[in-house]
């Protein structure tokens, strides 16, 4: 799978390379016009460069430890019926603002059993009818702890790509990077209902790195 050790997210190379361009151009004109273009499109590049970063995360010690899949804040906590499953889980949903590393990790290693994209609006992520209604994609997960787990990529209002690179049969490992969405949106994850959360409304998340509850 891509960018398991690059600093930077592959397919945000196009669009650093064209803003960086605008920048060079607009600095080598800056005499017919102001310098100003030119600084503006230098900042848009270091925006980008930035959106699409990939850090290293090392995940905590302990296979039976879940972990976020995005880095974010934590919007829903609760109970909620996973669709595919068909059954009542615990929901932890993750908003990722564009100021947020927009990698997306693995919760917790398993093999893929599906994955599904379904097409769809593009409303506020952190609104809670984007669940139902927005563009996702989705990995159900058969885990080595013995559960299937969901997790599921959701577009937003700004976001309207979504890349996801496993297929079904991949095995996965925690904290793997496995795919991301461009400039802000939300990941939601389905836990078995009676595993107890470690994360609360509210708190900031790092992917692969912050636990958000352990099976039993």
């Amino acid at each position: 799978m891509r960018n398991q050790q690059t600093p930077i997210a592959m397919e945000g190379l196009p669009f650093i390379a064209l803003a960086g361009a605008l920048a060079l151009i607009a600095a080598l004109f800056h005499r017919q016009l102001t310098i100003a273009p030119a600084l503006v499109f230098l900042a848009l590049t270091i925006f980008i460069i930035s959106f699409f970063r990939n850090p290293r995360r090392v995940p905590p010690e302990g296979e039976q430890a879940v972990v976020a899949p995005a880095d974010g804040v934590v919007t829903y906590l609760g109970e909620a019926r996973e669709p595919h499953l068909g059954t009542e889980m615990l929901k932890i949903s993750i908003f990722m603002s564009v100021f947020n590393v927009h990698i997306n990790r693995v919760p917790c290693s398993g093999r893929v059993l599906e994955t599904f994209y379904t097409r769809g609006k593009f409303l506020d992520a952190r609104d809670e009818k984007a669940t139902f209604e927005n563009e996702q994609s989705g990995i159900i997960l058969e885990t080595d702890a013995g559960p299937k787990i969901v997790f599921t990529q959701i577009a937003g209002l700004i976001a309207r790509r979504i890349v996801s690179y496993p297929a079904t049969g991949d095995r996965l490992l925690r904290g793997q990077r496995y795919g991301l969405i461009r400039f802000g949106s939300r990941v939601d994850v389905y836990l078995p209902k009676d595993m107890a959360p470690c994360v609360a409304h509210g708190d900031r998340t790092v992917a692969g790195e912050t636990i958000l509850g352990y099976f039993s």
